[in-house]
């Protein structure tokens, strides 16, 4: 089945970044129309190489391998899971208490210049054990940071603002990378999913692919669609904060990763998001330009960090 048929749109980000004027309006069109819908696609010629990709999923594995007296010297009390390690079942979806079947681990920004934001971050825990693991996350960090950027550049342009609206308020952004292992299943889940029904809390997410089948979408029809990885695309999706400055217009998708079928419970999956966060001032005040005359906007004033912060009490990672 292919993308179009699964109602995931496909589109190509170097018609973005390198195309004519006329490419990148056509771009800009299919990216408005896809994430006023179904709020998921495809992009190829995104910015994360393939040596990078297949690096990165060779030491995450090597990671996750490692007995678990190891892993858990990286857990760090306190972080709010978010850096370092988060052991099995921490996490669990908004409104349910059933841990998910995940562990994972956490790159953050690395602030590379003067900017006093860097005050707000905890330092980035690194592996002892596996120091390719620490260098290969960052670059990859850096990759998506740098993708998710134009792709923030060309949802500007569908919204009618400056097409850098948002650059200065993802420049040294409070992203998160989050390399995630659902382990096989050794007996019955009962109510637990490796990842619970859920939308993602930042603007965008950027996903590299998957080692198993798993994802689904809901689509507005209210079905539940499987996405599976394609070669040489990444998946990007809105997330809470984009829809909610929209006003709505854009549409943070719920999607959920299922358990295997019984005969697949011995097959780990592992797969790697990329949580794309602006700086913590951020307004996330509805646009007025998507505000439709005479109505008033769908959600109460915040900034990104404040409701950064409300969305991981609710998903049980701070107190």
């Amino acid at each position: 089945m292919d993308l179009q048929e699964m109602g995931i749109p496909a589109v190509d980000l170097a018609l973005f970044i390198h195309g004519d004027e006329a490419q990148k309006k056509s771009f800009v069109a299919a990216l408005g129309q896809a994430y006023e819908t179904i709020g998921f696609v495809a992009v190829k010629n995104h910015l994360i190489g393939e040596d990078t990709v297949n690096s990165l999923y060779t030491e995450v594995k090597h990671f996750f391998n490692l007995p678990i007296e190891n892993k858990l010297k990286y857990e760090i009390p306190g972080l709010a899971g978010q850096r370092g390690y988060t052991s099995f079942g921490k996490e669990h979806a908004k409104d349910s208490n059933a841990g998910d079947l995940k562990e994972f681990w956490h790159f953050g920004q690395q602030v590379e210049d003067n900017d006093p934001i860097r005050s707000e971050y905890p330092d980035n825990v690194f592996t002892e054990e596996l120091p390719n693991f620490n260098e290969v996350g960052i670059q990859a960090y850096k990759d998506l940071e740098n993708t998710g950027r134009f792709m923030l550049r060309a949802i500007a342009l569908h919204l009618g603002l400056d097409e850098f609206y948002f650059d200065s308020k993802i420049h040294n952004g409070n992203s998160i990378l989050r390399p995630i292992h659902y382990p096989p299943i050794t007996q019955e889940p009962k109510s637990a999913v490796r990842a619970g029904q859920h939308e993602d809390i930042n603007l965008i997410t950027l996903l590299i692919g998957a080692s198993a089948e798993g994802l689904q979408v809901l689509n507005k029809k209210g079905e539940w669609i499987d996405v599976t990885a394609l070669p040489d695309h990444i998946v990007v999706n809105v997330g809470d904060m984009l829809q909610r400055l929209t006003n709505g217009k854009l549409k943070s998708t719920t999607h959920r990763v299922i358990n295997p079928s019984k005969e697949k419970w011995g097959t780990p999956r592992y797969s790697i998001p990329f949580f794309l966060h602006p700086r913590s001032e951020m307004p996330l005040d509805c646009l007025s330009n998507c505000i439709p005359a005479g109505e008033q906007p769908k959600w109460e004033p915040i900034t990104a960090g404040a409701y950064l912060m409300q969305r991981l009490e609710e998903i049980g990672l701070a107190k």
